[in-house]
């Protein structure tokens, strides 16, 4: 049995812990905030409650898989999940609009074909058929197992591009999201709606590879999840099952290094002098300058994400919590995309470190009576991925009530009257994020991708410092909820089984 140290009590960190735990470890979480949770916070005013993170879970098996694992009562037992239906409503810029069924591939097809023309449901039934391929053939390397040392294998790209022969000029196949948008899909609504699914996961488009097409994948093959209560009540159950399996928290406790000696990690040193031995530690953070004093962190497999020269920034989110009177109307959708009018300028305003004018808004409106004070009332929030603090001033309040203002506007399409029923609208911006989880300029890490040399691949877990291994968003396999969950899995099995560990089978 070890005494082993966490840094962070983020989504992957906790999985680390809980897992390790059970291994027979004695683990103690260190986190600089008072809560746990990380990016995946609540914001509660009167009765409102608003996610200030994630709002949905896609690929719900990695926390199924968590809890059958670290104990007797199954994830459902501990949180009510639903699966969001339809997934998801999409308004277009020219009006035209398609509610996409959750799960349901002939229904995603039959919506498309219904809504924008004979052939949109067959070029989206193609191209998701290409995305399984990739699927099939990335699934265990990019996110199933430790990053392998031959880790060039995943440079390359696994979706299966049409090759299109041209008259007179060389035949071309798409290697990025835009141009599968662009050459397979010719269809820009369905050009708007692939690039939706990229821009929201924090990607460019016109940079991330074709293997992107997983993402679009894997949220209508293994559906969309509603948690109630709001994903906070997942974290929170996450958080009690690490105090079930003994796993001691310390808030308010900010890491300043990792202590080595002999050549390994020997525990962590707090801010205020405090030093706490361990035989391992996991940092559950993104690594920062002076993490371990003397040398840089480098993982073991020499792969580095490189948000300067192939993304220009990595964005955050831009949220707004709006508090509404008037009941919410039967039949609302729980989740509406409505597209910006003009791709190519939101595109260049994230990515280029700018505010977009007329950005794509993501409108999130739960039937959940816990998110409200009565059923007179409605809690909807709106969001958008922007440039991160810093390329933007987030605290500046003209931006803010502008940017705010903004979404509102957009959002009127899929709230009528929302002007009309506002009481109050409470702004986070990735000045917020940045405060609150002490990512650089609340950046929201993506979720790794295979192809483009490498680019999109996030650090390895294990890293050149024996004893010191990584979790969470910001390494193997990358962001969001079920990425975050799956790099807990891999650091613990690393720990527990050494080098030999492969991932789960």
């Amino acid at each position: 049995m070890a005494r082993i140290a966490v840094i962070g009590a983020g989504m992957g960190a906790m999985a680390a812990a809980a897992r390790l735990a059970v291994a027979g470890h004695r683990v103690t979480v260190y986190e600089r905030s008072e809560t746990f949770g990380g990016s995946v916070g609540r914001y509660a005013h009167e009765g409102f409650v608003f996610d200030t993170g994630p709002a949905l879970l896609h690929l719900p098996a990695v926390y199924r898989d968590l809890f059958v694992k670290t104990g007797k009562e199954p994830l459902e037992r501990c949180v009510t999940m639903t699966q969001v239906d339809p997934a998801s409503r999409h308004l277009f810029a020219d009006g035209t609009a398609v509610s996409l069924p959750n799960a349901s591939r002939a229904g995603v097809v039959s919506a498309l074909d219904g809504a924008l023309g004979g052939g949109a449901g067959a070029a989206w039934g193609g191209f998701l058929d290409r995305a399984r391929d990739a699927w099939d053939r990335s699934r265990r390397p990019l996110l199933e197992e430790p990053l392998r040392s031959d880790w060039q294998v995943l440079g390359r790209d696994p979706y299966p591009a049409l090759r299109q022969r041209r008259l007179l000029r060389s035949a071309r196949q798409a290697g990025t999201v835009a141009e599968i948008g662009a050459w397979e899909l010719a269809d820009p609504r369905l050009a708007a709606l692939l690039d939706g699914y990229a821009l929201s996961y924090g990607l460019d488009p016109l940079r991330a590879p074709a293997a992107a097409a997983l993402l679009p994948y894997m949220e209508e093959t293994f559906g969309s999840w509603y948690v109630s209560g709001g994903m906070r009540a997942l974290a929170q159950a996450v958080y009690e099952r690490c105090l079930a399996r003994k796993v001691e928290f310390v808030f308010g406790a900010e890491v300043a290094r990792v202590v080595e000696k002999d050549g390994r990690a020997a525990g962590v040193e707090l801010v205020d002098g405090t030093v706490a031995e361990a035989g391992h530690v996991v940092l559950g953070a993104r690594p920062w300058a002076g993490l371990v004093p003397g040398q840089e962190l480098r993982q073991d497999s020499d792969v580095t994400v490189r948000p300067g020269p192939e993304q220009g920034v990595v964005p955050g989110r831009f949220m707004v919590l709006l508090s509404l009177r008037g009941a919410r109307p039967p039949e609302t959708v729980h989740r509406t995309v409505v597209h910006a009018a003009d791709g190519t300028e939101e595109r260049e305003a994230v990515f280029g470190g700018r505010l977009a004018e007329r950005p794509t808004v993501t409108v999130l409106r739960p039937d959940d009576p816990s998110t409200r004070p009565d059923d007179g009332h409605e809690a909807v929030t709106l969001m958008a991925t922007v440039a991160p603090h810093g390329a933007v001033d987030w605290t500046d309040p003209a931006v803010r009530e502008r940017y705010a203002d903004s979404l509102i506007e957009a959002a009127a399409a899929a709230v009528p009257g929302i002007r009309e029923r506002l009481l109050r609208a409470e702004v986070r911006t990735p000045a917020e994020t940045a405060a609150d989880t002490g990512a650089e300029g609340g950046s929201v890490p993506a979720p790794a991708l295979a192809g483009a040399g490498g680019a999109y691949l996030h650090p390895g877990n294990r890293t050149r410092l024996p004893g010191l291994y990584v979790a969470g968003g910001w390494s193997h396999p990358g962001g969001g909820l079920a990425h975050s969950g799956m790099s807990g899995a891999l650091v613990a099995g690393l720990i527990v089984e050494g080098d030999g560990f492969r991932g789960s089978q």
